[in-house]
């Protein structure tokens, strides 16, 4: 669907467009439209493609989403697939994607499958004339830099999550529960690292060698973008470290606690052994077997296993086994 569409010359908007409208407002020079979609269907796609003279194979791969980030080339069009990761009201990570289509004369963003919108971004560029006056590159970078500011909340959250198992990793009971979130965390990083990755290599296409014409007045702009990738990478890269560290130290506690058990169940073996052995000697059914007769002799029998018992549990005890 349409979210928004606008005509802006020398950085100041001059309308508000109907779809209709496009190709006059295209057509002057000095002049650029931008047009945002949502969740556009394979007519509405099509419709653009007619209005901008897109290259099919970049349509194609908006109507069918699922693409990796990347940033190419079609003539003097720019076409770059972001990936958005944010939190749902159930805080479950979703990712959804953002196609932009930056020319000479025009921008089309496409957002699918994503939440949050673009329209403060739109605000903010209409609030820096002096920006937007460098026409469509300027807005992809807004665009791209607005997808990339949105990752550090959620890399925040993560870390926040893995400080917390981290907390937990020494309490004794926690083990199976810190592992499960623990793998939770990384699969959660993994995600955010396939959208990071990929969009910082591409987006060195638009800081150094041959920029596209369209972004030769916003290299420098593009440049911040790519130092926060480099950024964001070199921190989930942390992360991923730490929690393979985290999983390490946790399954070791797990191995620790499982020696303490059997440590235990041991030493209660030994203790039982004991008493089984002495039970079993005087149980011998055998005339001739001594002690047999004495008028104290069960007592006494009890007294000898209750004391080596006793002694193998103070020994036990102060060793650490009990």
């Amino acid at each position: 669907m349409l979210v928004n569409c606008a005509a802006y010359e020398n950085g100041t908007k001059l309308a508000d467009l109907k779809v209709d409208q496009i190709s006059d407002y295209v057509a002057r020079p000095g002049c650029f439209v931008w047009v945002a979609l949502r969740d556009a269907s394979d007519a509405d796609m099509e419709q653009m493609r007619a209005e901008f003279g897109l290259h099919e194979l970049a349509v194609e791969d908006a109507k069918h989403g699922h693409q990796r980030p990347k940033i190419e080339e079609y003539g003097d069009t720019v076409f770059a697939v972001m990936h958005t990761v944010e939190f749902s009201p159930t805080d479950e990570l979703t990712v959804g994607e953002v196609h932009v289509f930056a020319g000479p004369n025009f921008v089309l963003s496409v957002r699918n499958h994503s939440l949050q919108g673009f329209l403060s971004v739109r605000r903010r560029a209409e609030h820096e004339p002096h920006l937007l006056r460098h026409g469509s590159g300027y807005v992809l970078y807004a665009l791209m830099d607005a997808v990339v500011d949105r990752y550090f909340p959620v890399i925040d959250a993560l870390e926040a999550d893995l400080e917390t198992v981290e907390a937990r990793i020494f309490v004794p009971g926690t083990a199976r529960a810190n592992v499960e979130r623990l793998y939770d965390l990384k699969r959660s990083i993994g995600t955010v690292k396939h959208a990071v990755t990929p969009l910082m290599e591409a987006s060195g296409k638009l800081v150094s060698g041959r920029v596209p014409a369209v972004c030769s007045d916003t290299r420098d702009y593009f440049r911040d973008v790519h130092d926060h990738l480099t950024r964001i990478n070199a921190t989930l890269d942390t992360l991923r470290d730490t929690i393979g560290t985290a999983i390490q130290v946790n399954l070791s506690m797990v191995a620790i606690e499982e020696s303490e058990v059997n440590k235990r169940l041991t030493a209660w073996a030994g203790i039982f052994a004991v008493a089984s052995m002495f039970a079993s000697l005087w149980g011998m059914n055998f005339k001739n077997m001594p002690e047999l007769q004495l008028e104290y002799g069960y007592p006494f029998a009890l007294l000898i296993i209750v004391t080596a018992c006793g002694l193998l549990y103070r020994g036990f005890k102060r060793h650490g086994w009990l």
